[in-house]
C-alpha cells in the first residue's frame, strides 16, 4: 500500500513523513493539480486532497474559506475525483482524499470506492464518521484496496483508541488538541502523550495533525510520531500567493513553503 510504504521510506530515511494538506478547487481544479504536483517535487511524502464541503465543521476559518471559495467555484466530489486521476497521470504520490461524509454518502459508498480507486486515490479520511458507524464504508473500500483512516483524539479513552486502531488502515491521524484545525505557536503538550497511547494499541503509523505549520515544529514532531499533517499554514500561504500574483502563482509558493518545513 502506498500510504504505508511513504511511512516506512521517512522512517528509514530518519524523519518523519511530510503530508501536507490541500483544498480541491481553491484557487482552481487546475492550479490545485499544480499545486500537488509541486508539493511531490518539493518532498511530500502523501498529500491530502481536501474535498470541499458546505459545513466543515472540524475545519478552523481558513481551512473553512477555502473551501467556501472551492464551492463558490462550483467543485464537487466527482470533479475532486477526476482530479485526483489528473495528479495520478503526473505524480505517484500518495493521495489521500479528505473531507465528510454526507458528499460521499450522496455520491454513493460502492460508486464512490470505485471511482476513487480508479483515480489512482490510495485512501480516505472522513472526519465525521467514526468507526462504529462506518462497516459498510469500511468494507466499500477495503473491497477496492483504499485505506480507511480515522482520527484519534487526546480525550479519547483507551478502549476507544483501540477500536480506532482496529478500523484504521494505511495510517491513524493523531488530533494534536481538542478543537479546530488551526496554526498555532508550539505543539500541546498533550501530542505527545496521545501518540503514545496509540502506539500501546496500534501497529499502523501515526501522523499527528492540527495546528502545525513549521520547520521547528516538524522537527518535533518528528520525534515522536511517524509523520507531520499541514494543513491551515499552507492554505494561507496558498491563499496570500495567489492574491498577489494570480493562480500561477500558487504551485511554486507550495513547493517553496513545503522546503521550509524540511531540516
Amino acid at each position: 500500500m502506498r500510504l504505508t510504504e511513504a511511512f516506512t521510506a521517512a522512517r528509514a530515511a530518519g524523519r518523519c513523513a511530510l503530508v501536507p494538506f490541500v483544498t480541491a478547487g481553491d484557487p482552481s481544479l487546475a492550479a490545485t493539480r499544480d499545486i500537488v504536483c509541486a508539493l511531490a517535487a518539493a518532498g511530500a511524502d502523501v498529500v491530502e486532497l481536501g474535498v470541499p464541503f458546505s459545513d466543515p465543521v472540524a475545519d478552523g476559518p481558513v481551512i473553512q474559506r477555502s473551501s467556501e471559495r472551492a464551492l463558490a467555484r462550483g467543485t464537487r466530489l466527482a470533479d475532486v475525483l477526476e482530479l485526483a486521476r489528473a495528479i495520478r497521470r503526473r505524480s505517484p504520490v500518495p493521495l489521500l482524499l479528505f473531507g465528510y461524509f454526507n458528499p460521499i454518502l450522496r455520491y454513493g459508498l460502492e460508486r464512490f470506492a470505485a471511482d476513487a480507486a480508479a483515480a489512482g486515490a490510495d485512501g480516505a479520511l472522513v472526519t465525521d464518521l467514526i468507526p462504529e458507524e462506518a462497516a459498510d464504508y469500511r468494507r466499500a473500500l477495503a473491497a477496492r484496496g483504499l485505506a480507511a483512516v480515522f482520527l484519534a483524539a487526546p480525550t479519547s479513552p483507551d478502549e476507544r483508541l483501540a477500536a480506532i486502531a482496529a478500523a484504521s488502515t494505511g495510517f491513524i491521524y493523531a488530533v494534536s488538541r481538542t478543537g479546530v484545525t488551526g496554526a498555532r505557536e508550539q505543539v500541546p503538550a498533550a501530542a505527545r502523550e496521545l501518540v503514545a497511547r496509540v502506539r500501546r494499541v496500534a501497529r499502523q503509523p501515526i501522523a499527528l495533525g492540527f495546528g502545525l505549520g513549521t520547520a521547528a515544529q516538524v522537527a518535533e514532531v518528528g520525534a515522536f510520531a511517524d509523520g507531520a499533517v499541514v494543513g491551515t499554514a499552507l492554505v494561507a500561504a496558498l491563499h496570500r500567493a495567489v492574491e498577489q500574483g494570480g493562480e500561477a502563482a500558487a504551485a511554486p509558493a507550495a513547493a517553496a513553503f513545503l522546503r521550509s518545513l524540511q531540516p
